[in-house]
């Protein structure tokens, strides 16, 4: 694991000088150019994200420590095991990895417009605050844009950092997070914390699930209502390992490691080894102690674990994407993913849309009633819905609904939405 990180710090770490692209290969990507297999990467994170979300809509018992009683067959525990193993806390970090190699591009392209930066990046956070808490309210409080919209603030004072430094920082916060889990552990078990799930957890999963199946101001009343016990997750596991994935993707950024993935195919390989053995087994670790034993201090360890080792995972996932992207199906799964994630803002902010409608009184009032492999075979058919419906969109227009609203608040103009019509043939 350190010689993977040694080597990441030397990739984007080195120091160019002014202009300097490297040596370019076959997929090199020249500065300013949009990047495709990025927007499969986006793509890739948008489906991992909505497996997760979700599975946390479709039942109030998520996260309580207990599962649901109506669902305890052995194909609703596999699938339970699978969503908590290869997707639970590590989409988020692909997400924020992302979103901090995407700053870097915003600003290599306002310092080539000559553009004032920070006034429309700081708008566009107060953009992403408005619509986050827009989200969380009326949709689903799970909501991860007003954490972005928070954190971008520190990103954007610490835009001058070198890349050595960023990915520094990225490690300590990563490990200063994990040390608190083990020490919160350690004082739990000393004081003969129990594990299992709170005392009248069931009670208040079937008293939430009963709220949020009545109507619009029953469904609000409750999201206002989980509003704090979610903001502390975000607060204190999210948010630190947001931001040190923020650091990473800076660095990366500052190192174009994305613009030209042939100078990183050995850095892709051993992301991969490492990822799919040590990540993976804390994955396994995490998964068996929020299911078989919540609450205590073996789940508290798990957490620290899972701090260190998912973003691992989350790298190796990244890695093969990308190299799928540039190899033999590269075409294929770029014409996949790449229009999903090329409009991801639209595309999460569908995906909790179409969930309240069939899970809240908004709609169907699934909530509670779905068992977790359909759950799951819903997950797969919207994105791949989203899929069809991204590409259609991104024949005719330039962006996607909710990133045309951003960007027209960012820069304070209209920017035309619609493509030019081209000639048939």
């Amino acid at each position: 694991m350190k010689y993977v990180m040694r080597q990441a710090v030397r990739q984007v770490g080195k120091p160019r000088a002014a202009g300097e692209q490297g040596p370019r290969g076959p997929g090199a990507a020249r500065a300013g150019e949009r990047l495709a297999h990025v927007d499969a990467l986006r793509g890739f994170a948008l489906l991992g994200i909505l497996v997760v979300n979700i599975g946390f809509m479709a039942s109030t018992y998520h996260g309580t420590g207990l599962e649901d009683p109506r669902f305890d067959a052995p194909l609703d525990g596999a699938v339970r095991w699978a969503v908590a193993v290869f997707f639970e806390a590590k989409f988020f970090l692909l997400f924020s990895f992302l979103f901090g190699y995407s700053f870097t591009l915003q600003l290599a392209s306002a310092e080539r417009s000559g553009s004032r930066f920070v006034p429309r990046f700081l708008r566009r956070l107060a953009g992403l605050f408005v619509l986050g808490l827009l989200h969380a309210v009326l949709l689903f409080t799970g909501d991860i844009l007003t954490t972005y919209a928070v954190l971008g603030l520190v990103l954007l004072a610490a835009r001058r950092i070198r890349p050595r430094t960023a990915v520094r920082t990225a490690v300590i916060l990563f490990a200063v997070t994990a040390a608190a889990y083990l020490l919160l552990a350690g004082g739990v078990h000393l004081t003969g914390g129990g594990a299992g799930g709170e005392p009248g957890a069931a009670a208040e999963a079937e008293r939430a699930a009963t709220e949020l199946r009545g109507g619009p101001g029953s469904v609000i009343g409750e999201n206002l209502a989980q509003l704090p016990d979610m903001a502390f997750l975000l607060v204190f596991f999210q948010a630190p390992a947001a931001l040190a994935a923020f650091f990473l993707g800076l660095a990366a950024g500052r190192g174009r490691a994305l613009a030209d993935l042939a100078r990183h195919r050995t850095v892709l390989v051993r992301l991969q080894w490492a990822g799919f053995t040590v990540g993976l087994l804390g994955a396994v670790v995490y998964a068996h102690a929020n299911l078989v034993h919540p609450g205590g201090s073996y789940q508290l360890l798990a957490l620290g674990i899972d701090v260190v080792t998912a973003p691992l995972l989350a790298a190796a996932y990244a890695a093969t994407v990308l190299r799928l992207a540039q190899g033999r199906f590269g075409r294929r799964t770029v014409a996949v993913l790449g229009p999903v994630g090329s409009m991801t803002l639209t595309g999460y902010l569908t995906q909790s849309l179409v969930g309240a409608l069939l899970f809240t009184g908004y709609g169907a009032a699934l909530v509670g009633r779905m068992s977790p492999p359909a759950v799951l075979a819903l997950a797969l058919a919207l994105f791949a819905a989203q899929v069809l419906v991204s590409r259609w969109w991104l024949r005719r227009h330039r962006y996607g609904p909710a990133e045309w609203l951003l960007r027209a608040w960012t820069t304070l103009t209209l920017p035309p939405l619609r493509r030019p019509a081209t000639p048939e043939g």
